[in-house]
């Protein structure tokens, strides 16, 4: 009958020359084969107890350089989602190893850039009611008769047109104005009433740091004739001192009409605004 019985090692002897080994700088391998000893991993852990491997044995994390990638991102104040898309890591790994370094101050430019992320759905829906508003009034006008442009023109130049003054009587006919609409809205009522082109001057006005050339193109396309035929533009002189928001590609200034031979035709625009407040007014 074989013998069964097994000898289990001496620990209290095979301790001190583990201990010695380990600190030596070897490996568990190489302590169990110097020992010379059958010792199973339980055995070997008991006697290495307290005594930590030496780093040459430890294998390495292979995220270390990520995390230390990751807070180096972090100090320059990258947030969680740009760490974790430069890096292709997950979040949760990106917030273990950061949280202790201090949150970033976000740069006015990229506060400025998620206030726009953040109220652009709510404009784009405002925009879109404003534009059904318009078009569902602008659908409300149709074609004007005669007679209302008649009124509506009276009425558009009392309230933009040149004013004869008691203390100052100027009794001609000169509209101002920078809504190309408004242009367009004022010529039809001049043609309504019968005026003449060849009465019938432009001139632009605008301030001297615009580019002057670019709006009389643009006024004189408008009204339709030759850039050449405008009268001298009026240039406003520039105060450095103001700040200005008319500015830019869409800044053309103002164009002046001026109708010649004008006067009986300002007292008799005088005239329908004065019957345009007696017919408005009613009975209370």
């Amino acid at each position: 009958m074989p013998n069964t019985h097994r000898e289990h090692p001496d620990y209290a002897s095979l301790r001190p020359q583990a201990v010695a080994l380990r600190r030596a700088g070897l490996s568990r391998r190489q302590i169990r084969d110097r020992l010379g000893t059958p010792l199973t991993s339980a055995a070997l852990t008991h006697l290495l107890e307290g005594e930590p491997p030496p780093e040459w044995t430890k294998r390495p994390n292979a995220k270390d350089d990520l995390r230390e990638k990751a807070r180096e991102l972090r100090l320059t104040g990258k947030t969680y989602d740009e760490i974790v898309a430069e890096l292709g890591v997950s979040k949760s790994s990106v917030s273990l190893w950061v949280r202790d370094l201090p949150k970033p101050r976000k740069s006015p430019e990229a506060m400025h850039q998620m206030r726009e992320a953040r109220w652009a759905p709510y404009r784009a829906a405002r925009d879109r009611a404003i534009r059904q508003t318009r078009a569902t009034a602008t659908g409300e006008i149709g074609e004007l008769t005669d007679r209302e442009l008649f009124l509506a023109g009276v009425a558009l130049y009392w309230a933009e047109g040149a004013k004869s003054k008691a203390y100052d009587r100027r009794e001609s006919v000169n509209f101002v104005n920078s809504d190309p609409g408004v242009i367009q809205t004022f010529q039809a009522w001049l043609r309504l009433l019968g005026v003449e082109p060849e009465r019938v001057t432009f001139r632009v006005m605008i301030h001297e740091s615009a580019d002057v050339a670019a709006a009389e193109r643009y006024w004189a396309q408008l009204v339709g004739v030759d850039a050449a035929t405008l009268q001298r533009t009026t240039l406003k002189k520039h105060n450095p001192k103001t700040t200005r928001k008319n500015v830019g590609e869409g800044y053309r200034g103002c164009l002046v009409i001026r109708v010649l031979q004008s006067a009986e035709l300002y007292r008799r625009i005088e005239g329908w605004w004065y019957g345009i407040v007696l017919g408005a007014k009613r009975p209370a």
